[in-house]
C-alpha cells in the first residue's frame, strides 16, 4: 500500500493569533449563499489544511465527496423529491431512517432549552409561525438544496471503524471549516442529509463500506440574507470549564 507523505510545517509559528481566533469567531452557518463559483484550487487549499487534523493513532477515517455542477443539481433534485414525498406521505420515512442515531432518544436539560432557543430563534427571525407546517417544511428542504451553495460536501466513514472515529471526524469538520472561513468562505454542517443516505451515497459513488456522517454547504454567504441574520449564542466557558488543582 502506498501513503502519501504530507509533512506539517513544525517550525512555522503563529505570528498573528487574533487572526486565527477571528476565523474560529466568526463562522456560523450560514443558510443562504451567493450565486458565485468557489475555484477548485480554493477548494483543494481547503482540503489540505483540514488534512492536518487529528486522528487516533493517525487513522485519518474522513472520505470527502465534492459535489458542483449537474450532479450536485442531481442529488438536490433527487433529495428535494423524496423530502417532498415523505411530507405527503409520513410512512415513507421507515426507508429514509438515518444509519447512526445524531440525537438521543430522550431530549433533557440543559440540551433541550439550547435546541428550542436555536429553532424558536431561527423560526422568528424567518417570521415562521409556530404550526405553520408548509413554511417549516420549505425551510427544512432548503438542507437538501445545500441552502443554494455552489459546493455540497458529502462525508462518510468505513463501517468498519468504532465510536471514537466520530471524535476524529469532528476534529476534521471544524478544522475544514476554520480553513473555509480564513479564505472568505462560509459553512454549514448538515446532520440532515444523514436522512438521505440512500440517496446521495449511491450518486456520489460511495461503496457499500461507506456510511454517512453528515453533509454540508460550502460557499459564499450571502450577507443579504434575512436568514443569515440568525446566530446561535454560546455559554460562557466558566459554565463549562472545571479547574482541578
Amino acid at each position: 500500500m502506498n501513503f502519501t507523505v504530507a509533512t506539517p510545517q513544525v517550525s512555522a509559528t503563529v505570528q498573528d493569533p487574533a487572526s486565527v481566533d477571528a476565523a474560529i469567531s466568526s463562522r456560523f452557518s450560514a443558510r443562504a449563499y451567493l450565486n458565485k463559483p468557489v475555484d477548485r484550487a480554493v477548494l483543494q487549499e481547503v482540503l489540505e489544511i483540514a488534512a492536518r487534523a487529528p486522528s487516533g493513532t493517525n487513522t485519518q477515517p474522513w472520505k470527502v465527496y465534492v459535489l458542483q455542477g449537474a450532479k450536485r443539481d442531481e442529488l438536490v433534485a433527487k433529495a428535494c423529491a423524496a423530502h417532498d414525498a415523505m411530507a405527503a406521505n409520513p410512512a415513507l420515512a421507515a426507508e429514509y431512517a438515518e444509519e447512526y442515531d445524531y440525537y438521543p432518544a430522550k431530549w433533557v436539560s440543559p440540551f433541550i432549552d439550547r435546541r428550542r432557543e436555536c429553532g424558536f430563534g431561527l423560526y422568528s427571525v424567518l417570521g415562521i409561525g409556530k404550526g405553520d407546517k408548509e413554511r417549516m417544511h420549505q425551510q427544512h428542504q432548503q438542507n437538501f438544496r445545500f441552502f443554494d451553495a455552489p459546493v455540497g460536501l458529502i462525508f462518510t466513514l468505513d463501517k468498519v471503524m468504532g465510536r471514537g472515529s466520530l471524535l476524529d471526524y469532528g476534529m476534521f469538520l471544524q478544522t475544514l471549516m476554520v480553513a473555509a472561513r480564513s479564505r472568505g468562505l462560509h459553512t454549514c454542517p448538515q446532520a440532515a442529509w444523514n436522512n438521505f443516505s440512500k440517496i446521495a451515497l449511491p450518486l456520489v459513488g460511495a461503496g457499500d463500506n461507506e456510511m454517512m456522517v453528515c453533509g454540508m454547504a460550502l460557499g459564499y454567504a450571502d450577507e443579504s440574507a434575512l436568514v443569515n441574520t440568525f446566530q446561535t449564542t454560546r455559554v460562557n466557558a466558566a459554565d463549562f470549564t472545571h479547574w482541578v488543582e
